[in-house]
């Protein structure tokens, strides 16, 4: 049995308007996205031009109203000594924590900090800093 055709191949030119419209409405949904807030705590470390590390290092972070964030949780004292008490023993290198820490944390509680880990076996402990802005050349 033969079936009749009656859709003809495309002969005309090519319409671009329906792309291009669908086009610029998808760029606006991705403009729109980008303004959203993104989730987490938001730092200002402090800016300085020091070099990397290359040791297995465990990250933890302070806020400016001191609340301490490890694995993207808010954690107790307690609970972070702990946690890097168990990381420390689960390491096969030694282990460095690097302290994000905003701006505003006291020298004291950074201290503080490096205090609980050197308690819980790990030696080294560094504070994350940004580096410098090239064009103005300050923080």
């Amino acid at each position: 049995m033969k079936f009749p055709r009656n859709a003809k191949i495309l002969r005309s030119h090519f319409d671009v308007a329906p792309f291009a419209a669908v086009f610029f409405v998808l760029v606006i949904f991705l403009m729109l996205g980008a303004l959203l807030p993104t989730a987490g705590i938001p730092l200002t470390p402090p800016a300085a031009d020091l070099p990397g590390m290359d040791q297995p290092a465990i990250s933890m972070a302070v806020d400016a109203q001191e609340r301490l964030y490890l694995e993207n949780q808010i954690v107790t004292e307690r609970v972070l000594a702990n946690r890097l008490t168990v990381a420390a023993k689960g390491s096969r290198a030694p282990l460095t924590l690097v302290i994000h820490a905003d701006k505003a944390v006291s020298y004291a509680t950074l201290a503080h900090l490096s205090l609980v880990a050197l308690d819980c076996g790990i030696t080294n402990a560094l504070l994350a800093t940004l580096p410098r802005s090239a064009t103005t050349g300050q923080p």
